[in-house]
């Protein structure tokens, strides 16, 4: 390295370093890549609010919604990394979208990970008057009547969807999926009787009248104790709940990246988050950016080649 160059780079990193101490100076952009009013929406206007008061600036919620999150994701990948602008949510428009959106032009490596916030544990539940009283009745009437019991899932390539699918190629049993744009459409169908059975997010049926027969996480729910785990039921290797979290752009100077880490924890730690994504059932959880990261980028792997059995991606 020359020494011009050298020196124009001891030069940037002054600048950087001397930014990084006086950030924040105006006010944080957080994108949320899904429509206010829902259950993500709520946390992350809760987790806003902690870090606003920490950071001594406003953090500003802004919805960007459309493609599945994947346009919040990619404005968020394409912000300048200088901790002006934060992004809020699931991971998955990270590890299942580009194997399944055309376009999409970010991967697991394109973001800084802040840290994880909560987690959304999704299940099969069934109406209480169902005749399937556990996962044993549900799987045993799919193997004798294969590709005649029907489900609902949120979406093409959605967690729920790829769990029971997963689920399905695990255990042996076939069952029509019916897909849906979310949970507020899927539920009053799978309350109507018009399914077998739906794979709902656990946020979105605590308090309904349905009976949860396996919820996909390595613990049980405390709102279903008695729903066992995919583990439990026999699946190796289950799909990982939704973890959501704080993302920012890659690139942002370290001690920008610790401070907002810092400040992430203590929002998680509040009561005032707690109270808004206990209500949902979701469970809160703060993961270090690092380990975030880590889980993410296993998780993007495993989608791909689970994705891939199932035929799902594109050509």
């Amino acid at each position: 390295m020359g020494r011009k160059t050298l020196l124009a780079a001891c030069l940037a990193l002054a600048a950087s370093s001397a930014a990084a101490q006086d950030w924040p100076t105006r006010p944080i952009e957080m994108i949320l890549p899904f429509a206010a009013g829902g259950g993500v929406d709520s946390v992350g206007r809760a987790v806003a609010a902690s870090m606003s008061e920490q950071l001594g600036k406003q953090v500003v919620v802004v919805n960007r919604v459309g493609a599945g999150g994947t346009l919040g994701f990619s404005n968020l990948a394409a912000a300048a990394p200088d901790g002006y602008t934060l992004g809020f949510g699931p991971t998955t428009p990270i590890a299942n979208a580009p194997y399944l959106v055309k376009g999409v032009r970010y991967n697991v490596d394109s973001f800084d990970y802040i840290c994880q916030v909560f987690e959304n544990p999704f299940s099969i539940a069934v109406r209480q008057d169902s005749p399937y009283k556990s996962i044993a009745d549900l799987i045993a009437a799919a193997k004798r009547t294969p590709n005649k019991l029907t489900y609902g899932h949120a979406g093409l390539g959605s967690i729920p969807h790829l769990s029971v699918e997963n689920a399905a190629s695990a255990l042996g049993f076939q069952a029509v999926q019916v897909p849906f744009r979310g949970d507020g459409d899927l539920l009053p169908v799978l309350m109507k009787g018009d399914l077998d059975f739906g794979a709902p997010a656990i946020s979105s049926i605590v308090g309904r009248d349905l009976r949860v027969l396996v919820v996909f996480s390595d613990k049980r729910h405390p709102a279903f104790p008695d729903a066992p785990t995919a583990k439990e039921i026999g699946i190796a290797t289950s799909v990982p709940p939704g973890q959501n979290g704080v993302f920012a752009p890659k690139g942002l100077p370290e001690p920008i990246r610790q401070r907002l880490e810092k400040a992430c924890q203590t929002a998680v730690d509040s009561p005032a988050v707690h109270k808004i994504a206990g209500s949902t059932g979701a469970i809160v959880q703060f993961v270090p950016g690092q380990v975030f990261h880590d889980a993410t980028a296993a998780d993007y792997k495993f989608k791909g080649e689970l994705i891939r059995r199932l035929n799902l991606g594109e050509p």
